[in-house]
Order: structure tokens, then C-alpha cells, then sequence
């Protein structure tokens, strides 16, 4: 299906996601038709798309209103759009996270958000923006540490033949 042909351009994307959801989207640059925003009133936590999904699955587990959530299919990884309720100055965390694959886009850190251009294919969504409501940034992190500590799983069926 054309979607630019029934109107979903950068721009329109662009103002959906100023009007519907709260976010300061541009659109940078023009010619790319790629849709940005600065961090502010809304943090971002990535991680590697396999942790991603345990993440959201145990948030959804949980009772844990998922907010939008943006896949990058070409690094394999998901970013989890958030209320920025995370201490900026939290050292300890941020090093945690660093070494568990983690980051936290806060202030001022450009966030990339899925658009209709023909690049748009970079950024797709898992669970798309459809107003303003965003998750806590903590409740993201305590899934993460909650999955991150998971050891993985080894064949424990018994071998025949031998």
C-alpha cells in the first residue's frame, strides 16, 4: 500500500505527533523527510530488540501500560519512548545500563521517530504513539534489570543415540 497517497507524509506524520502526542517533532532534515525531537518532557531507554521484548512483555505481564515504542529493524534494536522520571544525575544507573546494553536518551539527546519518507523503513513502530501518555522511565528500567538477570536458557532435553 502507497501510504502517500492517502496523505501520510513527513509533514502530516510530523504534526500527528506534535498535536496528538506532546512530541517537539521536526522534520531534519527536510529533504530526508527524517522526524526527530530533542529529549525534554520525553526520555528515551534502547536496548538490543531481544531484551526489548522481554521488556514489554513483562511490563504487559505486569499490568504496566506500554507506551510507543520504535523498532530500528538494521541494529536490532527497540526504543521505549518514557516519561523522564529518571534522576539525570544518577552515575550508578547509567553504568548499569551501559553494561547491560542499555541507554537512556535524556535532555537534550536527539530521538529519531518513524516517518512515511522512503528512509522511513529505519525507524518502524512495535507499538505505535497514539496520544501522549508515556510509561514511567523507571518502570522501564526495573524490566530491564528484571530481565537482564534472566541467565540464559540451555537445552536441558536428554540426548539420544549416543
Amino acid at each position: 500500500m502507497d501510504e502517500g497517497a492517502f496523505g501520510d507524509t513527513p509533514r502530516s506524520r510530523c504534526m500527528f505527533y506534535r498535536r496528538n502526542c506532546g512530541f517537539n517533532a521536526v522534520i531534519d532534515p527536510p529533504e530526508l523527510g527524517r522526524i526527530v525531537m530533542r529529549a525534554g518532557s520525553v526520555w528515551a531507554v534502547t536496548m538490543p530488540s531481544r531484551l526489548g521484548q522481554a521488556v514489554k512483555a513483562h511490563m504487559q505481564c505486569r499490568g504496566i501500560a506500554l507506551g510507543p515504542v520504535v523498532g530500528h529493524p538494521r541494529s536490532d534494536r527497540w526504543t521505549f519512548l518514557v516519561r523522564p522520571d529518571i534522576e539525570d544525575d544518577d552515575v550508578k544507573l547509567f553504568a548499569e545500563m551501559f553494561r547491560k546494553d542499555v541507554s537512556i536518551a535524556r535532555e537534550g539527546a536527539v530521538i529519531a521517530l518513524p516517518s512515511p519518507s522512503p528512509n522511513g523503513s529505519i525507524r518502524q513502530w512495535i507499538s505505535p504513539a497514539r496520544n501522549a501518555f508515556l510509561p514511567s522511565g523507571l518502570a522501564v528500567v526495573d524490566a530491564v534489570r528484571a530481565w537482564s538477570e534472566v541467565p540464559p536458557r540451555t537445552d536441558t532435553a536428554p540426548r539420544y543415540g549416543r
